[in-house]
C-alpha cells in the first residue's frame, strides 16, 4: 500500500517513562476516569491542560505495544486514530477554546480506555 506524504512530521507525545517500564493498568485506568469524570461546566481549562500531557503519554504508551494489529482491522482504526490524536500538531495549544481541549482530552481518554482493555485482554491480565 502507497500513503502519500501531507508533508507533515508526526511530533508523537513524549514519554516520561522507559520503554523497560510495564504498562500501569490501575494507573492508566484511574487517570482515564478522573478525565472522564471531568465536567465542562465546573472544570477549568488550567486543570484540563494539567490533565493533557498525562493522558496523551498514556495513549501513546500503549500505540507502541502489541495489540494485535496485524490481526484486527478494528485494532489498526483505533491505533490509527491513537496515532492523530498523540501527534503534537493536534495537541491543544493555548489558543484552543477550553471547549475543544475538553473534547479533546474525551477523545484522548475514551481511546486510551479502550486500547487499555485490548492490552488487558491480549495479556491476561485482570481488568481493572
Amino acid at each position: 500500500m502507497t500513503v502519500a506524504s501531507t508533508g507533515k512530521t508526526i511530533e508523537a507525545a513524549e514519554d516520561t517513562e522507559g520503554d523497560d517500564t510495564p504498562i500501569d493498568v490501575e494507573a492508566i485506568s484511574s487517570r482515564t476516569n478522573t478525565v472522564l469524570g471531568l465536567r465542562m461546566d465546573t472544570t477549568t481549562r488550567a486543570a484540563m491542560d494539567r490533565q493533557v500531557p498525562a493522558v496523551a503519554g498514556d495513549l501513546n504508551r500503549l500505540l507502541r505495544e502489541d495489540l494485535g494489529v496485524d490481526d484486527d482491522n478494528e485494532v489498526r482504526q483505533l491505533l490509527c486514530q491513537g496515532t492523530r490524536l498523540v501527534d503534537l500538531t493536534n495537541r491543544p495549544t493555548a489558543e484552543t477554546p477550553a471547549f475543544g481541549t475538553y473534547l479533546y482530552l474525551r477523545d484522548v481518554a475514551l481511546l486510551t480506555q479502550r486500547l487499555l482493555w485490548i492490552y488487558v485482554e491480549r495479556n491476561g491480565l485482570d481488568a481493572p
